[in-house]
């Protein structure tokens, strides 16, 4: 790791400071230099990754300090919102010089098309090679913003900027919600980066692991690791170990200073009563025992004052050897409750048809404690199966059967009310379950002492995410079936870390529907599954070829029958 900012930047930050409106500082005094090619701004949620973005765009301005940017840029935030009636050319921002090309094209001389135009005679073929590697080369340019889904909307906005060549560009969390097919064509494009600074605000390893370089804002500071996600991982893991080392170095100073004065004061006791005794022995004259009394006073003081600085000095080491220890505490819970015998069946489905989405005739069936990846194209259906799973949606034929307790966790994490303390909201789901076994669990997801009493709708999003997680789990009867959907969108790298030890815990059977395919293989997921117009068996390496492939799913999951996934045969191009 190098603490000295890299040379040849093209973005810059000097003594930024920003605040929100009620008060709460965000960003001090920051300093930061961004080099060009492609950077990771990682972070803890609300260390003020996503306001830097936002400072670094001007759309807010800093209390205090400056922002310096060479050349054009552009910023592709975390929340879009793009007019449904537009057409995909307006959505460019290429619709007027298309119409001047094709003005000056059927004979029109009109000098405003030629200014219109400029040197971007190319303007068409550039938009449709741009859309052709974002792999939305299917859409046109004459399509309706409002006939997308909300994955496609993403790509485009982002071929947009990309079409007005920015020399710096701002990405952040840019693959929230897209779908995997989605997360590959964004891995390309960063891929491809070659020119200028792109700058990166993400939770997701995969994309992370293109990058140059990570930056980290911990603390209101910024430190510089060469390298993608893994380097990154390695490095942090080195300096903990180090950290943790030096710790232990300064407890044991501490521990040894301490003893150190007290053997002391004992020995300055002892000096006094042998110093009182011997004088009331001899009888000395009056002035001369004054001045013996005062020297071995001041011999004393000097001692007593040499050990208790070198305590002093051992526990300021002690608390900087704290500090450079990373606080970010693990969820460790033991759940024997949730256990499943291998050879139960958990989940049955049989010919299931969903009122929305691709699926047309699925079966499922889920047995033991297998932990089961629901993967597919957004739209195709996830969250309608799992809801349906739940109960909380009905089928349009078919039929589902839970044999076991389950609990389903939304992505909304809408389970939870808000205006009800953590324990509160634990001890609803949990009847009959003591309040100290409750808080005594709640310790385990970080929720210690007063924490505990905090009302749900003031926790952070990560906060909000364990809370939700440990009601889900600790709930009675425990669950045997967990389903999540969506597990890690806008959860910081500390909490998707947390989920993952948490749910190493975990001993019932897993149903998770999402896109992160680096969190899928690290819950230890034994089966995917595709959703399409069927249920189909599949692994990772062939979702990546797939991927690859540009989203076919033929031949897919071929003999899936027999691991209990089965349904209509696929018919091609999804």
């Amino acid at each position: 790791m190098s603490h000295t900012t890299p040379a040849g930047a093209a973005l810059t930050c000097s003594a930024l400071s920003f605040r929100y409106a009620d008060g709460t500082p965000v960003l001090e005094e920051l300093s930061m230099t961004v080099p060009r090619g492609r950077t990771g701004l990682v972070g803890a949620n609300g260390s003020g990754k996503s306001t830097l973005l936002r400072l670094f765009a001007g759309l807010l301005r800093p209390e205090s300090g400056s922002v310096g940017v060479t050349g054009s840029l552009a910023l592709l935030p975390q929340t879009l919102t793009l007019d449904t009636g537009l057409r995909v050319e307006q959505a460019l921002g290429i619709a007027d010089q298309r119409a001047a090309v094709r003005a000056i094209e059927s004979g029109d001389v009109d000098p405003a098309h030629f200014e219109t135009v400029g040197e971007d005679w190319d303007v068409e073929e550039r938009a449709l090679a741009t859309l052709g590697s974002l792999g939305l080369d299917h859409l046109g340019l004459d399509r309706r913003v409002g006939e997308m889904s909300g994955g496609e909307t993403v790509l485009l906005r982002l071929a947009a900027l990309l079409l007005g060549r920015p020399d710096v560009l701002l990405l952040d969390e840019p693959t929230n919600n897209l779908d995997l097919f989605a997360r590959r064509r964004l891995y390309e494009a960063v891929d491809t980066w070659r020119s200028g600074v792109l700058v990166v605000v993400s939770h997701d390893r995969e994309l992370l692991e293109r990058v140059d370089r990570i930056a980290e804002l911990r603390s209101g500071e910024v430190a510089w690791y060469g390298g993608g996600w893994s380097a990154y991982e390695e490095a942090v893991a080195a300096q903990q170990e180090t950290a943790e080392r030096l710790l232990r170095v300064a407890d044991a100073d501490v521990r040894r200073q301490k003893k150190e004065l007290e053997e002391s004061r004992i020995k300055i006791a002892r000096r006094e009563r042998n110093s009182r005794r011997m004088q009331a022995e001899r009888r000395a004259p009056r002035i001369v025992a004054g001045n013996r009394k005062r020297a071995a006073q001041e011999s004393a003081g000097k001692l007593r004052g040499l050990h208790e600085d070198r305590l002093d000095e051992a526990r300021e080491r002690r608390e900087e050897a704290a500090d450079a220890v990373r606080a970010d505490a693990a969820i460790r819970v033991d759940l024997p409750r949730t256990e499943v015998p291998a050879g139960r069946t958990v989940l049955t489905v049989e010919g299931l048809r969903l009122p929305h989405g691709r699926l047309r005739h699925g079966d499922l069936r889920i047995h033991g404690p297998e932990r089961v990846a629901l993967v597919g194209r957004n739209g195709a259906g996830k969250t309608s199966l799992l809801r349906t799973v739940a109960g909380a949606l009905a089928p349009a034929s078919g039929e589902v059967r839970a044999h076991v307790p389950l609990r389903f966790l939304p992505q909304r994490l809408d389970v939870l009310d808000d205006g009800a303390s953590v324990a509160a909201n634990v001890a609803a789901v949990a009847p009959g379950v003591p309040e100290n076994e409750i808080r005594r669990q709640l310790a385990r997801f970080l929720f210690r002492g007063a924490r505990a009493e905090q009302p749900a709708g003031t926790l952070s999003g990560g906060e909000r995410f364990r809370a939700a997680l440990a009601a889900m789990l600790l709930a009675s009867p425990a669950p045997q079936l967990l389903m999540l959907d969506e597990p890690t969108n806008n959860l910081d790298l500390a909490s998707v870390r947390r989920l993952t030890e948490a749910l190493a815990s975990y001993r019932g059977a897993l149903l998770i529907a999402g896109h992160d395919l680096a969190f899928l293989e690290a819950v230890g997921v034994t089966r995917w599954v595709l959703l399409d117009e069927a249920l189909v068996e599949s692994g990772p390496d062939e979702i990546r070829a797939l991927l690859a492939d540009g989203g076919r799913t033929d031949g897919v999951g071929a003999g899936a029958g027999a691991g209990g996934v089965g349904g209509a045969e696929d018919d091609g191009e999804r």
